[in-house]
C-alpha cells in the first residue's frame, strides 16, 4: 500500500531518466523526516556502495540553481561519506507539500522513522500545508486514527520526550505516560522504566497507582459550583508542582519570589508576588 502510494506521488513510468549529478549542487531537504542518522548505519551503506555502487537511484528536484533531495538521503549522505563526486538521481518538478509527503511515505516504507520522528513530520505536514486529519490519511495510505494516535505523543513535554529512547522504549511505553500530566511524574516512570527494564503492562500499572497524586491542568466543579479538592499523596510532588508553577510566573514577566523551609514535620512555602501599578496588566500563566 505505501509503495504504491509512493510511485503514484512519484508519477513513475517507464520514462524516468536517471541523471548522474554532482553531489556539491545537492542540498537535504528542510522537509526530511528523519531527525538522526545513525554513523554505523551509514558506514555500513557507505561500505556497500562502495562494493555495488548505487543501485536505486535517489530522487531530487530542482531548486534554483541547485537540487533538493525528495528521497534517499541516506545515499546521498553515504556517498559524501566517501567523497564521491557524483550520485545517479532522478530528476522531478514538484510542489513543496507534495515533496514532503513523497519524503515521508519513503521513509515509512523503508521503516526508518522512530515514533516521534513520524509524529513529527504528521504534525509538519498538517501544519505547513493547512491539511485535517483526514486529507493526509488519504494522501499517505494511513487510517485516520493512526495519524491521531501519533500526534498524541507530541502532547509529552519536550524534555521528557528527549529523555525517550525509542530504540528501547516502545511506543505504547511512551503513550501510558499521556495519562500522567505532572512530568516529575512522568520522569519517575521513565527512570523506572530504565533501571527495572519495565514491560508495558508493568508501566501502565505503574502509571496507575502514580495517576491518583495526578494535577489536573483545569480544576473541575461539583454540580453545586464549588470545587473539587484535589488529594496529593506525594507531598514532593504537590512541591515541585508549585515551584514550576513559580518558575513560567517568572518567564511570563510576572514579580514572583518563593522561599521554602524545610520543617521536621511539614513544608512551609511563602510565595510573594508584587503588586503592579494601576494600568499594568498582571497575566499569569496557565
Amino acid at each position: 500500500m505505501v509503495m504504491k502510494r509512493l510511485e503514484k506521488l512519484l508519477g513513475k513510468s517507464d520514462s524516468v531518466q536517471v541523471e548522474e549529478i554532482e553531489l556539491t549542487r545537492i542540498e537535504p531537504s528542510p522537509y526530511q523526516a528523519r531527525r538522526q542518522f545513525e554513523e554505523r548505519e551509514l558506514s555500513d551503506l557507505a561500505q556497500s556502495i562502495e562494493n555495488y555502487g548505487v543501485i536505486q537511484p535517489i530522487v531530487i528536484r530542482p531548486v534554483g540553481e541547485k537540487f533538493q533531495i525528495v528521497a534517499g538521503e541516506r545515499r546521498y549522505r553515504a556517498c559524501a561519506l566517501l567523497g564521491l563526486r557524483t550520485i545517479p538521481a532522478i530528476v522531478q518538478k514538484m510542489e513543496d507539500e507534495r515533496a514532503a509527503a513523497v519524503s515521508l511515505i519513503e521513509n515509512l516504507q523503508r521503516r526508518e522513522l522512530n515514533y516521534f520522528e513520524e509524529a513529527l513530520a504528521y504534525q509538519m505536514l498538517i501544519e505547513g500545508f493547512g491539511l485535517t486529519q483526514d486529507e493526509l490519511a488519504k494522501r499517505i495510505g494511513k487510517s485516520q486514527s493512526a495519524i491521531a494516535n501519533k500526534l498524541r505523543l507530541l502532547k509529552l513535554p519536550e524534555p521528557i520526550r528527549d529523555l525517550i529512547s525509542p530504540e528501547i522504549i516502545t511506543e505504547r511505553h511512551a503513550r501510558s505516560l499521556l495519562k500522567l500530566t505532572a512530568p516529575e511524574m512522568q520522569m519517575e516512570v521513565l527512570r523506572q522504566i530504565y533501571e527495572r527494564d519495565l514491560n508495558v503492562k508493568e508501566t501502565e500499572k505503574l502509571v496507575e497507582e502514580l495517576s491518583h497524586n495526578n494535577i489536573p491542568r483545569e480544576s473541575g466543579l461539583r454540580d453545586d459550583g464549588q470545587s473539587v479538592s484535589m488529594v496529593i499523596r506525594d507531598a514532593r510532588i504537590f512541591i515541585n508542582t508549585i515551584k514550576e508553577t513559580v518558575k513560567r510566573a517568572r518567564q511570563t514577566g510576572v514579580d514572583i519570589s518563593m522561599t521554602e523551609r524545610n520543617g521536621e514535620e511539614e513544608y512551609e512555602l511563602l510565595i510573594k508576588v508584587r503588586k503592579q501599578k494601576r494600568g499594568n496588566v498582571l497575566t499569569l500563566p496557565r
